[in-house]
């Protein structure tokens, strides 16, 4: 399976951006597509999970209520919609892929996209 992360750019505080990322290769429903961040300095963070048949999604505590990750039905693209964008929230953006269930350690996932950055000024 080979990811390709897209999307990432500047913005304002409270603005927005939507990420994709988008399988190719051997692709199953069976699998989970998360995302993930890493801002300098800090390790790898959990963001959002959902399951490649847009079933079950999970999403860490600190983006509850603002970012929104779907499975696009036409493509095979998992979306990762983000509102009300912190500064916080500035960092490199990774969609990885699994084949165990919703899960939010990195170490379970088996594929990565390159990243892309998200940058959020103040």
């Amino acid at each position: 399976v080979q990811l390709q992360a897209s999307g990432g750019g500047l913005v304002q505080a409270g603005g927005s951006l939507r990420l994709s990322c988008t399988a190719s290769g051997r692709t199953s429903s069976s699998y989970s597509v998360g995302w993930f961040r890493q801002a300098p300095g800090n390790k790898r963070e959990f963001v959002a999970a959902i399951r490649w048949n847009g079933g079950s999604t999970f999403y860490a505590d600190s983006v509850k209520g603002r970012f929104t990750i779907s499975k696009d039905s036409a493509k095979p693209t998992v979306i990762l919609q983000m509102i009300s964008l912190k500064p916080e929230d500035t960092a490199v953006y990774y969609c990885a892929a699994t084949t165990y269930h919703i899960t939010w350690t990195a170490d379970l996932y088996d594929y990565w996209g390159q990243g892309t950055q998200v940058t959020v000024s103040s």
